[in-house]
């Protein structure tokens, strides 16, 4: 899919969905919370922002913690791509000017030195850079799979790192191919691509490594417009897939024994800035939608989700601290900063 052109309106809700969550989300004096059950929060949508003429964001593509409890934000906005904060908000430092299309961020502790992982969509090239911006590999398109003859058929969007190092892309806005390779960056195998199968995706804009069943570790996939994320062995062969209907899903993030995702928008409102945020559990199913509507199951498949909330416009990713506080990065949505939520006790 290529994000930027916008789809056609396929379903309209009635305004007692969203117009009248939205006139009471305007109330200053009356606080929402959002989400549901044990995963619920306040909303500080002012956490992140700054002088833009100075720090200017075009997209805040995603975002990820660091062990100095950094938070790190990646943007498409060429003056400074990577900004860092503190877990107040407060401006640590800036930096790159590269990376004209900043997409995935991706952190990993290497040997004790935490890296960073950069798809950049527009130079068709996965980077790694130490913290401060370094550059230490480069991974060009992946003539090596025989899939592609140039490089702007890849446009890779995330990367997933094992713990052994290998390096997992996906080519979310290319042909949709998961690439392997080993730590030096050596093709190992591909798999996924566009088709028909189950084994198939749509969309693989994300992609994590999910070893919460420490003893049966998988790959979560990232199959955006099926609304639902597909899961991997290590080695790439098709388990299973996790529906969830109505979410346009971005890359899975596991935080304990949670999965967390921003949802970019809801199927029933598309291209009409109706994202939401959803949580799932240890058994991948949902407990908490942010800015959605009440999770609920029949015959042990979600029912349809959709924003309930305007509270968010085009999320694109959530990170998830040491405190278990969320930042919220948006794409398309006006260079906002992102937003902090924090836990209901």
């Amino acid at each position: 899919m290529n994000r930027r052109k916008f789809l056609e309106q396929t379903a309209i809700v009635t305004c007692s969905l969203v117009c009248m969550p939205s006139l009471l989300y305007a109330r200053q004096k009356e606080e929402i919370i959002f989400g549901h059950n044990n995963k619920r929060y306040r909303i500080d949508t002012k956490w992140g922002a700054l002088d833009f003429n100075r720090y200017p964001v075009k997209d805040c593509h995603e975002m990820v913690q660091d062990s100095k409890g950094r938070i790190i934000l990646l943007t498409n906005e060429t003056k400074n791509n990577v900004i860092i904060y503190d877990k107040k908000g407060k401006l640590i430092k800036t930096w790159g000017n590269e990376y004209p299309g900043a997409h995935g961020l991706t952190l990993f502790n290497e040997n004790g030195e935490e890296v960073l992982f950069i798809c950049d969509n527009n130079r068709h090239q996965v980077i790694k850079t130490s913290l401060d911006g370094r550059v230490l590999l480069t991974l060009d398109y992946p003539k090596e799979t025989g899939e592609y003859s140039k490089a702007e058929e890849f446009i890779p969007t995330e990367t997933a790192i094992a713990p052994n190092g290998d390096i997992y892309v996906a080519d979310g806005y290319g042909k949709d191919f998961i690439i392997q390779y080993n730590y030096q960056g050596k093709y190992i195998r591909h798999w996924g691509g566009r088709g028909s199968e189950d084994k198939h995706l749509k969309n693989a804009h994300g992609i994590c490594y999910d070893n919460r069943d420490e003893n049966n570790p998988v790959l979560m996939v990232t199959s955006r417009e099926q609304q639902a994320f597909k899961r991997y062995t290590p080695d790439g062969n098709y388990i299973d897939t996790l529906h969830l209907p109505g979410a346009w899903v971005c890359r899975p993030v596991i935080h304990g024994d949670y999965l967390y995702a921003a949802v970019l928008q809801s199927q029933s409102r598309l291209w009409q800035q109706s994202g939401f945020v959803t949580i799932l559990d240890k058994n991948n199913k949902v407990v908490s939608n942010l800015a959605g509507s009440a999770p609920s199951y029949n015959n042990n498949r979600p029912d349809e989700m959709y924003q309930t909330i305007k509270a968010f416009q085009y999320p694109h990713d959530v990170c998830i601290d040491d405190e278990e506080n969320l930042y919220v990065a948006q794409w398309n949505s006006g260079h906002v900063y992102p937003y902090k939520l924090t836990p209901v006790v």
